[in-house]
C-alpha cells in the first residue's frame, strides 16, 4: 500500500510504510532481538525527518537551494530503496504483513538462544 506525501516543490515521498508501522517493525523486532529489520526501519523513519527538514530549509529566504534540493532528491532516492529492502526483508523472514508481527520460528529461536539451547 504506496502513499505519498507531496512536498513544497510538488515532488512526492512515496511511503509503502506509515510512520507508525515503522514504530511496529522497530518495537517487534527489539523485543525479540532481531535488530535488522529495526534498523532498516530505523533509517526510514530518519530519512523521513532529514527530507521534511530539506523542505524547510527551501522556504528559507536565505536558502542554497541547489544544495537542498540536491539532498531532497538523494534522500527520496535512498527513502525508496530502504523501503523496497524492508519489504523484502519483511517477505523474506515471513512478516505478518497484517499485524507486521515478526514469524513464530524467529521468535522460537530467540527464546531458544536464551535458554542456550
Amino acid at each position: 500500500m504506496e502513499r505519498s506525501n507531496q512536498d513544497r516543490e510538488g515532488t512526492t515521498m512515496e511511503q509503502r510504510f506509515s510512520d507508525q508501522q515503522l514504530e511496529r517493525i522497530i518495537d517487534e523486532a527489539t523485543i525479540y532481538m532481531c535488530a535488522c529489520p529495526a534498523q532498516v526501519a530505523a533509517a526510514i523513519r530518519d530519512l523521513r525527518g532529514l527530507y521534511r527538514y530539506q523542505q524547510d530549509c527551501l522556504e528559507a529566504p536565505s536558502s542554497e537551494r541547489p544544495v537542498h534540493q540536491l539532498i531532497a532528491a538523494s534522500t527520496n532516492t535512498a527513502h525508496a530503496e530502504l523501503e523496497e529492502c524492508l519489504d523484502r526483508v519483511l517477505d523474506l523472514e515471513g512478516w505478518d504483513r497484517q499485524t507486521l508481527r515478526m514469524p513464530e520460528g524467529l521468535r522460537r529461536k530467540r527464546e531458544e538462544s536464551l535458554a542456550g539451547l
